[in-house]
């Protein structure tokens, strides 16, 4: 599996935010020495990124003009946020991971939050899969209210989530439609029994041509919305998604630590069987 980086990322951030340059930095550094093929993405267009969010969102990120305390406005960071969007479309193309930030899924239809401006996975889908069902896995520790906002009700996608609880962004507590969100306590030691569970149950409501997994990592031990998950755990979480033995690609959300990069390469070994 290839993985979709562009050093332009590094570019921005501050030094002490969690979303900071230094762990993509570290993360990539680390696949380069697992000797993971590297390929560049192209930013989104805008007219890419208007199929999944409205005019006024775009405008409010390109102009600058909004405040939010976790998703800081920096200096051209409508560009930095249409790279990493643009990487998610190249995932999908390839099916890869994207390494890219800033992340995307508190992002919704007309609000950023949570560190994200734009929703990379689901430019990703509404651009390179429009014909497609697809099944969204979002094991990121937060809850992707961004991701549910755009996909609710949605007949040709399945979101799944499993998510730290009560936790940001407070959302995702009950499952509906075509949503299905499984909130844990930490270190409730039954992560992979409720995806096997939230899987199941996803197959029941569509089969996927196609899986696009949310990849955050901070469900680590010691991580920012840590269930106590161990490096190794992220490998069987791969091995699972991979049984479904569909397409699939994956795009980089949370993940905090300094054990970012193993925990990319077990879960890509997963995947890969």
């Amino acid at each position: 599996m290839e993985i979709v980086f562009s050093e332009d990322c590094l570019k921005f951030g501050m030094k002490g935010h969690p979303e900071s340059p230094e762990r993509v930095k570290s993360a990539s550094d680390f696949l380069k020495s697992r000797g993971y093929k590297f390929v560049k993405p192209k930013e989104a267009l805008e007219e890419e990124i208007l199929k999944v969010h409205t005019k006024e969102l775009v405008e409010t990120v390109k102009s600058n003009k909004f405040f939010d305390f976790d998703t800081p406005n920096y200096p051209d960071i409508y560009r930095y946020a249409s790279l990493s969007a643009g990487a998610a479309i190249t995932a999908l193309e390839k099916e890869a991971f994207s390494l890219m930030r800033p992340p995307g899924h508190h992002a919704g239809k007309n609000f950023l939050g949570g560190f994200c401006y734009f929703n990379n996975i689901a430019i990703a889908i509404k651009n390179g899969a429009p014909d497609k069902k697809v099944l969204i896995v979002d094991i990121d520790g937060h809850h992707g209210n961004g991701t549910e906002d755009i996909f609710l009700g949605e007949k040709s996608v399945v979101y799944l989530s499993l998510h730290r609880s009560p936790y940001y962004p407070g959302t995702g507590l009950k499952s509906f439609g075509n949503v299905i969100n499984k909130p844990l306590s930490y270190n409730s030691g039954n992560y992979v029994k409720t995806l096997e569970e939230g899987l199941k149950e996803a197959k029941k409501i569509m089969k996927p041509h196609l899986v696009a997994v949310s990849a955050g990592f901070d469900t680590l031990d010691g991580d920012l919305a840590s269930l106590g998950l161990s490096v190794e755990t992220y490998k069987k979480i791969g091995e699972i998604i991979s049984k479904l033995e569909k397409p699939t690609f994956a795009v980089l959300e949370g993940g905090y630590s300094r054990y970012l990069g193993e925990c990319v390469d077990n879960f890509i070994q997963g995947l890969l069987g």
